[in-house]
Protein backbone atom coordinates (compact mmCIF):
# COMPACT_ATOMS: atom_id res chain seq x y z
CA UNK A 1 0.00 0.00 0.00
CA UNK A 2 1.24 3.60 -0.53
CA UNK A 3 1.91 6.00 1.91
CA UNK A 4 -0.93 7.20 3.95
CA UNK A 5 -1.88 10.12 3.84
CA UNK A 6 -2.53 10.59 7.42
CA UNK A 7 0.20 8.54 8.82
CA UNK A 8 2.28 10.04 11.82
CA UNK A 9 6.06 10.16 11.96
CA UNK A 10 6.90 7.16 14.64
CA UNK A 11 3.95 5.35 14.24
CA UNK A 12 4.44 1.66 12.58
CA UNK A 13 0.86 0.77 10.97
CA UNK A 14 -0.21 -2.78 11.85
CA UNK A 15 -1.09 -4.75 8.01
CA UNK A 16 -3.82 -6.50 10.18
CA UNK A 17 -5.44 -3.42 11.45
CA UNK A 18 -4.82 -1.71 7.77
CA UNK A 19 -6.95 -4.50 6.40
CA UNK A 20 -9.32 -4.35 8.38
CA UNK A 21 -9.84 -0.49 8.44
CA UNK A 22 -9.52 -0.60 4.20
CA UNK A 23 -11.48 -3.80 3.88
CA UNK A 24 -12.81 -3.60 0.65
CA UNK A 25 -12.93 -0.04 0.28
CA UNK A 26 -10.68 0.02 -2.61
CA UNK A 27 -12.36 -1.78 -4.46
CA UNK A 28 -15.65 -0.16 -3.91
CA UNK A 29 -14.28 2.80 -4.77
CA UNK A 30 -13.71 1.43 -8.48
CA UNK A 31 -17.58 2.62 -8.93
CA UNK A 32 -17.15 5.93 -8.19
CA UNK A 33 -13.43 6.78 -9.35
CA UNK A 34 -14.61 8.64 -12.71
CA UNK A 35 -16.72 10.77 -10.21
CA UNK A 36 -13.88 11.41 -8.01
CA UNK A 37 -11.87 12.67 -10.76
CA UNK A 38 -14.67 14.82 -12.04
CA UNK A 39 -14.91 16.31 -8.65
CA UNK A 40 -11.27 16.91 -8.10
CA UNK A 41 -10.89 18.78 -11.52
CA UNK A 42 -13.88 21.21 -9.82
CA UNK A 43 -11.76 21.43 -6.86
CA UNK A 44 -8.64 22.66 -8.88
CA UNK A 45 -10.65 24.99 -10.51
CA UNK A 46 -12.16 26.29 -7.54
CA UNK A 47 -8.43 26.69 -5.64
CA UNK A 48 -7.42 28.61 -9.00
CA UNK A 49 -10.30 30.81 -8.71
CA UNK A 50 -9.04 32.21 -5.32
CA UNK A 51 -5.41 32.26 -6.39
CA UNK A 52 -4.69 29.02 -3.89
CA UNK A 53 -3.40 27.71 -7.34
CA UNK A 54 -1.59 29.32 -10.52
CA UNK A 55 -2.93 29.34 -13.35
CA UNK A 56 0.10 26.98 -14.85
CA UNK A 57 -0.23 24.76 -11.64
CA UNK A 58 -4.24 24.16 -12.50
CA UNK A 59 -3.53 23.32 -16.25
CA UNK A 60 -1.18 21.00 -15.20
CA UNK A 61 -3.15 19.23 -12.44
CA UNK A 62 -6.26 19.27 -14.89
CA UNK A 63 -4.61 17.89 -17.37
CA UNK A 64 -3.01 14.79 -15.16
CA UNK A 65 -6.80 14.47 -13.80
CA UNK A 66 -7.94 13.39 -17.31
CA UNK A 67 -4.77 11.41 -17.77
CA UNK A 68 -5.97 9.46 -15.15
CA UNK A 69 -9.23 9.32 -15.71
CA UNK A 70 -8.43 8.41 -19.48
CA UNK A 71 -5.76 5.40 -18.26
CA UNK A 72 -7.96 3.81 -15.83
CA UNK A 73 -11.16 3.53 -18.46
CA UNK A 74 -8.48 1.76 -21.15
CA UNK A 75 -7.08 -0.43 -18.15
CA UNK A 76 -3.85 1.65 -17.63
CA UNK A 77 -3.97 2.13 -14.27
CA UNK A 78 -6.00 0.26 -12.21
CA UNK A 79 -7.36 1.50 -8.48
CA UNK A 80 -6.02 -1.54 -6.28
CA UNK A 81 -4.52 -2.75 -3.22
CA UNK A 82 -1.65 -0.53 -3.77
CA UNK A 83 -3.81 2.64 -2.40
CA UNK A 84 -5.69 2.93 0.63
CA UNK A 85 -9.14 4.29 -1.09
CA UNK A 86 -9.81 5.77 -4.64
CA UNK A 87 -9.05 9.57 -3.01
CA UNK A 88 -5.45 8.27 -1.72
CA UNK A 89 -5.10 7.09 -5.39
CA UNK A 90 -6.03 10.05 -6.83
CA UNK A 91 -3.43 12.29 -4.83
CA UNK A 92 -0.67 9.85 -5.37
CA UNK A 93 -0.98 10.06 -8.98
CA UNK A 94 -0.82 13.61 -9.17
CA UNK A 95 2.05 13.65 -6.74
CA UNK A 96 3.47 10.95 -8.68
CA UNK A 97 3.48 13.34 -12.02
CA UNK A 98 3.52 16.29 -10.64
CA UNK A 99 5.74 16.39 -7.11
CA UNK A 100 4.97 19.40 -4.76
CA UNK A 101 1.98 20.69 -7.26
CA UNK A 102 0.24 17.85 -6.68
CA UNK A 103 0.32 17.80 -3.20
CA UNK A 104 -1.64 20.82 -3.16
CA UNK A 105 -4.50 19.47 -4.87
CA UNK A 106 -6.08 18.50 -1.46
CA UNK A 107 -6.32 22.04 0.15
CA UNK A 108 -9.63 23.13 1.45
CA UNK A 109 -11.19 19.36 1.29
CA UNK A 110 -11.35 16.47 2.68
CA UNK A 111 -11.88 12.72 1.72
CA UNK A 112 -15.30 13.52 3.47
CA UNK A 113 -16.23 15.70 1.56
CA UNK A 114 -14.52 13.78 -1.50
CA UNK A 115 -16.86 10.64 -0.93
CA UNK A 116 -19.73 12.71 -0.58
CA UNK A 117 -19.77 14.48 -3.79
CA UNK A 118 -18.73 11.28 -5.58
CA UNK A 119 -21.42 9.45 -4.21
CA UNK A 120 -24.31 12.04 -4.89
CA UNK A 121 -22.88 12.45 -8.62
CA UNK A 122 -22.96 8.35 -9.04
CA UNK A 123 -26.30 8.25 -7.28
CA UNK A 124 -27.59 11.41 -9.74
CA UNK A 125 -26.25 8.54 -12.68
CA UNK A 126 -28.04 5.26 -11.45
CA UNK A 127 -31.23 7.21 -10.22
CA UNK A 128 -31.40 8.98 -14.10
CA UNK A 129 -31.20 4.94 -15.24
CA UNK A 130 -33.47 4.05 -12.67
CA UNK A 131 -36.14 6.16 -13.71
CA UNK A 132 -35.12 4.66 -17.94
CA UNK A 133 -35.53 1.52 -17.23
CA UNK A 134 -39.09 2.19 -15.11
CA UNK A 135 -40.27 4.01 -18.25
CA UNK A 136 -39.30 0.93 -20.36
CA UNK A 137 -41.37 -1.04 -18.48
CA UNK A 138 -44.22 1.09 -17.99
CA UNK A 139 -43.96 1.26 -21.82
CA UNK A 140 -43.62 -2.12 -22.67
CA UNK A 141 -47.33 -2.54 -20.57
CA UNK A 142 -48.88 0.07 -22.20
CA UNK A 143 -47.98 -1.13 -25.74
CA UNK A 144 -49.43 -4.19 -24.53
CA UNK A 145 -52.86 -2.78 -23.29
CA UNK A 146 -52.95 -0.70 -25.99
CA UNK A 147 -52.65 -3.56 -27.99
CA UNK A 148 -54.79 -6.55 -26.56
CA UNK A 149 -57.63 -7.12 -24.11
CA UNK A 150 -58.25 -10.67 -23.64
CA UNK A 151 -60.69 -11.75 -21.19
CA UNK A 152 -58.77 -12.64 -17.69
CA UNK A 153 -59.59 -14.31 -14.08
CA UNK A 154 -59.45 -10.90 -11.53
CA UNK A 155 -58.29 -12.62 -8.38
CA UNK A 156 -58.40 -11.51 -4.76
CA UNK A 157 -57.09 -13.55 -1.41
CA UNK A 158 -55.84 -16.00 -4.45
CA UNK A 159 -59.71 -16.76 -5.35
CA UNK A 160 -61.53 -16.32 -8.28
CA UNK A 161 -63.55 -12.86 -7.77
CA UNK A 162 -64.62 -11.14 -10.99
CA UNK A 163 -63.64 -10.91 -14.61
CA UNK A 164 -60.83 -8.82 -15.60
CA UNK A 165 -59.04 -8.62 -18.82
CA UNK A 166 -55.24 -8.99 -20.11
CA UNK A 167 -55.36 -5.29 -20.12
CA UNK A 168 -56.72 -3.90 -17.17
CA UNK A 169 -53.51 -6.33 -15.77
CA UNK A 170 -51.11 -4.31 -17.95
CA UNK A 171 -52.28 -1.33 -16.85
CA UNK A 172 -52.68 -1.60 -13.65
CA UNK A 173 -48.25 -2.30 -13.62
CA UNK A 174 -48.11 0.38 -16.50
CA UNK A 175 -49.15 3.02 -13.84
CA UNK A 176 -47.19 1.68 -11.00
CA UNK A 177 -44.18 1.80 -13.30
CA UNK A 178 -44.71 5.51 -14.43
CA UNK A 179 -45.19 6.40 -10.62
CA UNK A 180 -41.98 4.57 -10.03
CA UNK A 181 -40.69 6.48 -12.41
CA UNK A 182 -41.52 10.03 -10.97
CA UNK A 183 -40.60 8.89 -7.24
CA UNK A 184 -36.99 8.40 -8.93
CA UNK A 185 -36.71 11.59 -10.54
CA UNK A 186 -38.38 13.44 -7.68
CA UNK A 187 -35.95 11.30 -5.54
CA UNK A 188 -32.83 12.55 -8.03
CA UNK A 189 -34.03 16.02 -7.50
CA UNK A 190 -33.66 16.32 -3.74
CA UNK A 191 -30.27 14.24 -4.03
CA UNK A 192 -28.99 17.09 -6.51
CA UNK A 193 -27.24 19.38 -3.96
CA UNK A 194 -23.31 19.73 -3.98
CA UNK A 195 -21.05 19.00 -0.98
CA UNK A 196 -17.75 19.75 -1.84
CA UNK A 197 -16.20 22.54 0.34
CA UNK A 198 -17.70 21.18 3.02
CA UNK A 199 -14.23 19.19 4.00
CA UNK A 200 -14.73 17.69 7.33
CA UNK A 201 -17.99 18.53 8.13
CA UNK A 202 -16.94 22.37 9.29
CA UNK A 203 -15.75 24.16 6.71
CA UNK A 204 -12.09 25.73 5.94
CA UNK A 205 -10.32 29.14 6.64
CA UNK A 206 -10.30 29.57 2.73
CA UNK A 207 -12.89 31.59 0.94
CA UNK A 208 -14.13 28.91 -1.25
CA UNK A 209 -16.05 29.18 -4.52
CA UNK A 210 -18.35 26.79 -3.72
CA UNK A 211 -20.55 28.08 -6.43
CA UNK A 212 -18.45 27.64 -8.93
CA UNK A 213 -17.71 23.75 -7.87
CA UNK A 214 -21.89 23.22 -8.03
CA UNK A 215 -22.06 24.74 -11.71
CA UNK A 216 -19.61 23.00 -12.73
CA UNK A 217 -20.62 19.61 -11.44
CA UNK A 218 -24.03 19.84 -12.61
CA UNK A 219 -25.57 19.98 -9.20
CA UNK A 220 -28.92 22.20 -9.33
CA UNK A 221 -27.74 23.88 -6.10
CA UNK A 222 -25.36 23.94 -2.87
CA UNK A 223 -25.69 22.42 -0.13
CA UNK A 224 -24.92 24.48 2.67
CA UNK A 225 -24.48 23.49 5.89
CA UNK A 226 -21.16 21.54 6.52
CA UNK A 227 -22.34 20.38 9.87
CA UNK A 228 -26.02 19.08 7.35
CA UNK A 229 -23.32 17.11 4.81
CA UNK A 230 -22.37 14.84 7.58
CA UNK A 231 -25.43 14.45 8.98
CA UNK A 232 -27.06 13.86 5.01
CA UNK A 233 -25.08 11.21 4.64
CA UNK A 234 -26.49 7.56 5.07
CA UNK A 235 -29.77 9.29 4.70
CA UNK A 236 -29.53 10.33 1.27
CA UNK A 237 -28.10 6.73 0.05
CA UNK A 238 -31.37 5.42 1.99
CA UNK A 239 -34.13 7.66 -0.26
CA UNK A 240 -32.23 6.28 -3.21
CA UNK A 241 -32.75 2.87 -2.72
CA UNK A 242 -36.05 3.39 -1.29
CA UNK A 243 -36.86 5.22 -4.83
CA UNK A 244 -35.43 1.58 -6.25
CA UNK A 245 -37.42 -0.34 -3.63
CA UNK A 246 -40.56 1.01 -5.01
CA UNK A 247 -39.94 -0.26 -8.36
CA UNK A 248 -38.30 -3.42 -7.22
CA UNK A 249 -41.62 -4.30 -4.78
CA UNK A 250 -44.32 -3.89 -8.08
CA UNK A 251 -41.55 -5.90 -10.10
CA UNK A 252 -41.94 -8.45 -7.15
CA UNK A 253 -46.21 -8.71 -7.52
CA UNK A 254 -45.43 -8.71 -11.12
CA UNK A 255 -43.01 -11.77 -11.22
CA UNK A 256 -45.48 -13.10 -8.55
CA UNK A 257 -48.35 -13.14 -10.73
CA UNK A 258 -46.69 -14.80 -13.88
CA UNK A 259 -45.14 -16.96 -11.21
CA UNK A 260 -48.85 -18.42 -10.80
CA UNK A 261 -49.83 -17.98 -13.87
CA UNK A 262 -47.08 -20.16 -15.74
CA UNK A 263 -48.21 -23.07 -13.51
CA UNK A 264 -49.69 -26.47 -15.44
CA UNK A 265 -52.93 -25.44 -12.66
CA UNK A 266 -53.21 -21.77 -13.83
CA UNK A 267 -52.16 -22.31 -17.58
CA UNK A 268 -52.71 -18.60 -18.56
CA UNK A 269 -48.72 -17.90 -19.52
CA UNK A 270 -46.37 -19.03 -21.45
CA UNK A 271 -42.77 -17.65 -21.10
CA UNK A 272 -40.49 -17.32 -24.36
CA UNK A 273 -37.78 -20.29 -24.01
CA UNK A 274 -34.67 -17.91 -23.18
CA UNK A 275 -36.52 -16.99 -19.91
CA UNK A 276 -37.21 -20.52 -18.90
CA UNK A 277 -34.45 -23.50 -17.20
CA UNK A 278 -34.02 -26.98 -16.95
CA UNK A 279 -33.91 -29.31 -14.33
CA UNK A 280 -30.38 -30.92 -13.51
CA UNK A 281 -32.05 -34.25 -12.86
CA UNK A 282 -36.22 -34.18 -13.78
CA UNK A 283 -35.82 -34.22 -18.20
CA UNK A 284 -39.56 -33.26 -18.51
CA UNK A 285 -38.87 -29.54 -15.99
CA UNK A 286 -39.31 -26.40 -17.93
CA UNK A 287 -38.16 -23.56 -14.60
CA UNK A 288 -39.07 -20.12 -14.77
CA UNK A 289 -36.03 -19.47 -12.67
CA UNK A 290 -35.65 -15.78 -14.65
CA UNK A 291 -38.74 -14.87 -12.81
CA UNK A 292 -38.67 -16.25 -9.53
CA UNK A 293 -35.02 -14.61 -8.97
CA UNK A 294 -36.81 -11.22 -10.55
CA UNK A 295 -39.41 -11.85 -7.31
CA UNK A 296 -36.36 -12.58 -5.12
CA UNK A 297 -34.21 -9.37 -6.20
CA UNK A 298 -36.18 -7.00 -3.57
CA UNK A 299 -34.99 -8.95 -1.18
CA UNK A 300 -31.48 -7.31 -1.90
CA UNK A 301 -32.56 -3.78 -1.77
CA UNK A 302 -33.96 -4.48 1.30
CA UNK A 303 -31.21 -5.95 2.96
CA UNK A 304 -28.83 -2.99 1.72
CA UNK A 305 -31.11 -0.70 2.90
CA UNK A 306 -31.49 -2.21 6.53
CA UNK A 307 -27.73 -2.71 6.83
CA UNK A 308 -27.51 1.48 6.24
CA UNK A 309 -30.11 1.89 8.34
CA UNK A 310 -28.71 0.29 10.83
CA UNK A 311 -24.94 2.03 11.04
CA UNK A 312 -26.87 5.49 11.20
CA UNK A 313 -27.88 5.13 15.37
CA UNK A 314 -24.78 7.74 15.17
CA UNK A 315 -23.82 11.57 16.90
CA UNK A 316 -23.46 14.29 14.69
CA UNK A 317 -20.23 14.71 12.41
CA UNK A 318 -18.38 11.98 10.19
CA UNK A 319 -18.08 8.73 11.87
CA UNK A 320 -16.02 5.47 10.48
CA UNK A 321 -19.07 3.55 10.08
CA UNK A 322 -20.13 5.32 7.57
CA UNK A 323 -17.55 3.64 5.57
CA UNK A 324 -19.59 0.35 5.18
CA UNK A 325 -22.79 2.09 3.51
CA UNK A 326 -20.95 2.01 0.19
CA UNK A 327 -20.94 -1.74 -0.34
CA UNK A 328 -25.05 -1.87 0.11
CA UNK A 329 -25.15 1.09 -2.39
CA UNK A 330 -23.43 -0.62 -5.19
CA UNK A 331 -25.26 -4.08 -4.02
CA UNK A 332 -28.25 -2.62 -4.07
CA UNK A 333 -28.00 -0.18 -7.37
CA UNK A 334 -25.97 -3.08 -9.37
CA UNK A 335 -28.68 -5.77 -8.60
CA UNK A 336 -31.44 -4.08 -8.80
CA UNK A 337 -31.14 -1.63 -12.16
CA UNK A 338 -29.66 -5.63 -13.95
CA UNK A 339 -32.95 -7.01 -12.22
CA UNK A 340 -35.48 -4.55 -13.85
CA UNK A 341 -33.37 -4.21 -17.13
CA UNK A 342 -34.81 -7.66 -18.11
CA UNK A 343 -38.42 -6.37 -17.76
CA UNK A 344 -39.16 -5.01 -20.45
CA UNK A 345 -38.81 -7.70 -23.31
CA UNK A 346 -40.23 -10.55 -21.13
CA UNK A 347 -43.10 -8.33 -21.20
CA UNK A 348 -43.26 -7.86 -24.50
CA UNK A 349 -42.79 -11.00 -25.41
CA UNK A 350 -44.43 -13.76 -22.96
CA UNK A 351 -47.43 -15.41 -24.43
CA UNK A 352 -51.06 -15.37 -23.23
CA UNK A 353 -53.33 -18.37 -23.39
CA UNK A 354 -56.54 -17.02 -24.36
CA UNK A 355 -58.92 -20.35 -24.43
CA UNK A 356 -56.93 -21.26 -20.57
CA UNK A 357 -57.84 -17.73 -19.00
CA UNK A 358 -61.49 -17.78 -20.56
CA UNK A 359 -62.07 -21.29 -19.10
CA UNK A 360 -61.00 -20.22 -16.38
CA UNK A 361 -63.74 -17.69 -15.93
CA UNK A 362 -67.00 -19.58 -13.85
CA UNK A 363 -70.45 -18.23 -13.58
CA UNK A 364 -70.12 -17.18 -10.32
CA UNK A 365 -67.49 -14.54 -11.29
CA UNK A 366 -70.35 -12.64 -12.84
CA UNK A 367 -72.20 -11.89 -9.01
CA UNK A 368 -71.06 -8.73 -8.69
CA UNK A 369 -71.72 -7.36 -12.02
CA UNK A 370 -75.65 -8.81 -11.37
CA UNK A 371 -75.41 -6.98 -7.64
CA UNK A 372 -74.20 -3.57 -9.28
CA UNK A 373 -76.72 -3.51 -11.90
CA UNK A 374 -80.12 -4.04 -9.21
CA UNK A 375 -78.30 -1.19 -7.19
CA UNK A 376 -78.44 0.95 -10.44
CA UNK A 377 -81.85 -0.14 -10.98
CA UNK A 378 -82.54 0.88 -7.44
CA UNK A 379 -82.58 -2.12 -5.45
CA UNK A 380 -80.88 -0.80 -2.16
CA UNK A 381 -77.15 -2.44 -2.75
CA UNK A 382 -76.97 -4.93 0.32
CA UNK A 383 -80.00 -6.61 -0.52
CA UNK A 384 -78.94 -6.67 -4.31
CA UNK A 385 -75.84 -8.40 -2.51
CA UNK A 386 -77.81 -10.84 -1.11
CA UNK A 387 -79.68 -11.81 -3.69
CA UNK A 388 -76.57 -12.03 -5.97
CA UNK A 389 -74.70 -14.00 -3.22
CA UNK A 390 -78.29 -16.57 -3.27
CA UNK A 391 -77.86 -17.14 -6.80
CA UNK A 392 -74.58 -16.30 -7.43
CA UNK A 393 -73.95 -20.10 -9.73
CA UNK A 394 -76.39 -17.92 -12.12
CA UNK A 395 -75.10 -15.49 -12.28
CA UNK A 396 -73.38 -16.03 -15.35
CA UNK A 397 -76.68 -17.07 -17.58
CA UNK A 398 -76.45 -15.52 -20.87
CA UNK A 399 -73.55 -13.39 -19.96
CA UNK A 400 -70.13 -13.47 -21.90
CA UNK A 401 -66.80 -12.00 -20.25
CA UNK A 402 -66.70 -9.51 -23.01
CA UNK A 403 -70.04 -7.70 -21.87
CA UNK A 404 -69.07 -7.96 -18.76
CA UNK A 405 -65.55 -6.10 -19.63
CA UNK A 406 -67.84 -3.14 -21.92
CA UNK A 407 -70.16 -2.72 -19.02
CA UNK A 408 -67.29 -2.18 -16.43
CA UNK A 409 -67.40 2.18 -17.32
CA UNK A 410 -66.00 3.17 -13.93
CA UNK A 411 -62.52 5.28 -14.92
CA UNK A 412 -59.86 3.02 -14.96
CA UNK A 413 -61.71 -0.05 -15.10
CA UNK A 414 -61.99 -2.05 -18.35
CA UNK A 415 -63.95 0.13 -20.33
CA UNK A 416 -62.06 3.22 -19.45
CA UNK A 417 -59.05 2.13 -19.29
CA UNK A 418 -57.70 5.64 -19.75
CA UNK A 419 -54.67 4.43 -21.65
CA UNK A 420 -53.92 7.86 -23.63
CA UNK A 421 -54.11 9.50 -20.48
CA UNK A 422 -50.85 7.34 -18.87
CA UNK A 423 -49.24 7.59 -21.92
CA UNK A 424 -49.41 11.24 -21.48
CA UNK A 425 -47.78 10.94 -17.96
CA UNK A 426 -45.65 8.52 -19.10
CA UNK A 427 -44.41 11.18 -21.98
CA UNK A 428 -44.15 14.32 -20.16
CA UNK A 429 -41.89 11.94 -17.40
CA UNK A 430 -39.89 11.26 -20.72
CA UNK A 431 -39.82 14.64 -21.73
CA UNK A 432 -38.60 15.74 -18.61
CA UNK A 433 -35.71 13.43 -18.49
CA UNK A 434 -34.71 14.25 -21.78
CA UNK A 435 -34.41 18.14 -20.57
CA UNK A 436 -32.75 17.24 -17.46
CA UNK A 437 -30.12 15.13 -19.47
Amino acid sequence: MSDLLWKKDGVRVDARIMQFLAGDDVLLDREFFLHDIVASRAHVESLARIDLLSADEASMLLRELDALAEDFRTGRFVLDDRFEDGHSAIESRLTERLGDTGRKVHAGRSRNDQILVATRLWLKDRLTELAVQCRAVAAACLDRAEREALPLPGYTHLQRAVVSSTAMWFAGFAEAFIDNAARAAQTLAWIDANPLGTAAGYGVNLPLDRDHTTRALGFARLQISPIYAQLSRGKFELAAIEALASALLDQRRLAWDLSLFTTAEFGFVTLPPEYVTGSSIMPNKRNPDVIELLRASYATVAAARTEIEQLLSLPSGYQRDLQYSKGSLVHAFGHGLGALALLPDLLARFAWNAATMRAAIEPAMYATDVAVEQAAAGVPFREAYRKAAEAAAQSGVGRTPEASLAARVSPGAAADLRLPVLRERLDALTAAGATRA
